[in-house]
């Protein structure tokens, strides 16, 4: 664990450096070659500064043990850069958009074969780093990490759009239709709305995690069945789980009987917590309530159950 977040630090801070290299190469080029689509991507990897050095700093947080202000530990540190991350991502699509459409009216560049290869080797470069991170943001449930691949997902896009657009400004200089050469700024809207979709399912996942929303109930039935095969577990009165960054917290309220004394049910307790951490390795606290259990209460417990079901499923008036 400690080895794959060392790898997770090496990651941002390969992130951080190729985008501010990107950044000047893009901005430069696109200048000199006077390519709009280049100099909005370019733009957009100005942003990705901004982005994978919230990154580090987030990660830098999230990986600090828990403290006596912090008892859960700084996962959401990562959650939090992931929101700038969406941010800056959504605002970087509205700057696309907008400087690709204003564009579309002025006449059209001179199409250069630099910035086609400042493209491809960007794209390249990208798809690399995309692979790379995605794979390390994965095995340690980084949500930082995950943020900053999907962002270099987004300038994958943006490359590919600058070869087309580009491109096709070449053609249409070899062809005589320089009509070809809006292509760029075209390429340049498409881009904005990829990107744009992107900050806004990372920002919606974001949130989830902030408000603390449950995690799929794929993952909510395997702890379930952990918590029920548990010798002394007689019924399951409650499991919630949140997510806090790149790890879980679970909350269990579990009936078993009455009889039981405190040791008997502290072992119970550790079970449950026992069996959920170690077939679960992102579980980072299992927090178990148990409620007194009696055969007699059974029925009515179960009585009780039906009754919520079928007032829940029954039609409104």
């Amino acid at each position: 664990m400690i080895a794959e977040k060392g790898a997770g630090m090496v990651a941002a801070w390969v992130s951080l450096i190729s985008n501010i290299l990107l950044t000047v190469i893009k901005i430069v080029v696109g200048v000199l070659f006077q390519s709009q689509v280049l100099v909005a991507d370019g733009a957009h990897n100005g942003a990705d500064v901004i982005a994978s050095a919230a990154t580090v700093g987030s990660m830098r947080i999230s990986n600090r043990p828990a403290d006596e202000d912090h008892p859960y530990g700084h996962g959401k540190a990562e959650v939090l850069a992931s929101t700038l991350v969406a941010v800056i991502l959504f605002a970087a699509g509205i700057f696309i958009a907008y400087e690709s459409i204003t564009a579309l009216f002025e006449p059209p560049s001179v199409a250069h074969v630099i910035s086609l290869i400042a493209a491809f080797l960007s794209l390249v470069w990208k798809q690399i780093l995309y692979l790379y991170t995605m794979r390390l943001g994965k095995q340690t449930k980084s949500k930082g990490l995950i943020a900053t691949a999907y962002d270099h997902l987004v300038d994958v896009y943006a490359s590919v759009a600058a070869l087309i657009g580009v491109g096709l400004g070449l053609i249409g200089e070899y062809t005589n239709l320089p009509y070809l050469a809006y292509g760029d700024p075209v390429a340049g809207i498409i881009v904005s709305v990829l990107v744009l979709k992107i900050a806004v399912k990372m920002g919606r996942e974001a949130l989830d995690v902030l408000m603390e929303k449950n995690i799929d109930s794929e993952k909510l039935n395997q702890y379930i069945e952990l918590v029920l095969a548990v010798p002394g577990v007689k019924r399951l009165d409650r499991l919630r789980a949140r997510e806090h960054g790149h790890y879980i917290l679970v909350d269990v309220r579990v009936g078993v009987p009455g009889y039981l004394t405190i040791q008997e049910g502290h072992d119970v307790s550790r079970d449950i917590k026992r069996s959920i951490m170690e077939n679960h390795e992102d579980v980072y606290e299992v927090l178990v309530h148990l409620n007194p259990w009696y055969p007699e209460d059974e029925q009515a417990h179960l009585e009780a159950r039906a009754k919520s079901k079928k007032k829940k499923t029954s039609p409104a008036p």
